[in-house]
């Protein structure tokens, strides 16, 4: 791709020029249909059923009586998918709040916007009707301030505009009952089918390696029906909270959390053998959907990889013999995914496998032998956030 589309494109799509060469990797000339993909959320919300404490045909019956329009999967029934309505157009307002990234990206889909999360709201008042936008004006809410310009920059708590126009909505989940009951997970499709491809057994020792804030680990214990032992470890503490909370909220039973750095396990526990192995390491995230601007380097991303990798390679040393490790990345680049993995078999001695469970597109052949094994959920063909799936054998 010519210097000048590379340049057109990070213009258009706020993504830095580096992120722009990496997709166009992957994607050739149809990496525009990517990009305009990532702006949105996707079209369907997936959530998970905790079949712990609920079944998913009751999940199912409860929310249809709440007027909630529900579709099962067919293949994995703990996989429950809801409707995102619109995009919507959004009413013209006089002032503008800018508010960042994260924010953003969750105003767009209907969520309020918080005091901590504004950058500029010079002259808002209480009442006022305000228009919500990135700090690249992208525009992604209409909605009622319910502070003004000192209150919300003196005191950084609370609630500082209420949205009453997003440009897609979904129903709040978290507000929601069951929700509360633990009956549901929100979790991405592809995150979902993460866990069934790593396929654990009741009575397996499994290690998460990298497992806060706890989605994958609680899957992976209700499809172990609590038998078993899952190790989930983090090093980071504030995360390692919310998964003890996820424990908790959603009745698992067989996980012993553990805040250490997974990259020292050989070493710290070198008695410690496990049956699966699940990586899913800090990455890019340039799959995530919406996302509505990105600025990262090619030395940040590689940097990333280097940090992956260390993960696989610990795991290829505390697995037992013929044991499993599945390696997945919410990213879309060469370097953090067939490359780590690339990696695993050439350095580490693992071999990659099918997967039984295949919803996505074959990973970048000629990257090594049997990549196209590997899966890719691609935002513009899935209609999933961006997504990439490993399974490892170890010899």
């Amino acid at each position: 791709m010519m210097k000048n589309e590379i340049e057109r494109l990070s213009g258009l799509y706020c993504f830095s020029e580096d992120i722009i060469e990496k997709l166009t990797v992957v994607y050739g000339a149809k990496v525009e249909a990517c990009l305009q993909a990532l702006k949105t959320p996707c079209n369907r919300y997936s959530i998970r059923v905790n079949t712990l404490k609920i079944d998913p045909a009751s999940l199912i019956s409860r929310l249809t009586r709440k007027g909630i329009e529900t579709e099962n999967h067919a293949e994995i029934p703990e996989a429950i998918f809801l409707r995102v309505e619109g995009p919507f157009k959004l009413p013209e307002t006089e002032k503008n709040i800018v508010a960042d990234r994260f924010s953003s990206e969750s105003i767009l889909q209907g969520s309020h916007l918080y005091a901590p999360g504004v950058i500029k709201c010079e002259g808002i008042k209480r009442g006022d009707r305000v228009t919500i936008v990135s700090k690249y004006g992208q525009a992604v809410g209409v909605g009622m301030a319910k502070m003004g310009e000192t209150e919300i920059l003196t005191y950084r708590h609370g609630l500082a505009v209420e949205v009453t126009n997003p440009i897609f909505s979904l129903p709040s989940l978290r507000e929601m009952a069951e929700f509360k009951l633990g009956y549901i997970y929100p979790q991405s499709f592809p995150a979902i089918v993460t866990s069934r491809v790593l396929d654990p057994k009741p009575g397996e020792t499994i290690v998460d390696m990298c497992a806060a804030p706890g989605g994958k680990m609680s899957h992976i214990a209700q499809l172990m029906q609590n038998k078993g032992q899952i190790l989930a470890v983090d090093r980071n503490q504030e995360k390692m909270k919310k998964l003890r909370e996820t424990i908790a909220l959603l009745g698992v039973e067989n996980v012993k959390p553990v805040c250490h750095d997974s990259r020292y396990l050989d070493v710290d526990l070198p008695h410690l053998k496990a049956d699966r192995i699940i990586i899913d390491p800090p990455c890019s995230a340039l799959g995530a959907r919406p996302k509505l601007y990105d600025n990262k380097n090619s030395a940040e991303i590689q940097a990333l990889a280097n940090y992956q990798k260390q993960f696989l390679k610990v795991a290829s040393k505390i697995i037992k013999p013929g044991g499993v490790i599945v390696y997945s990345t919410c990213t879309l680049t060469l370097e953090e995914n067939e490359f780590v993995v690339k990696f695993g078999v050439e350095e580490c001695g693992l071999e990659v496998e099918k997967q039984n469970f295949f919803f996505g597109s074959p990973g970048v052949t000629k990257t090594f032998p049997k990549a196209e094994l590997t899966q890719r959920f691609y935002p513009d063909v899935q209609g999933t956030p961006g997504y990439f799936i490993a399974r490892m054998r170890a010899p």
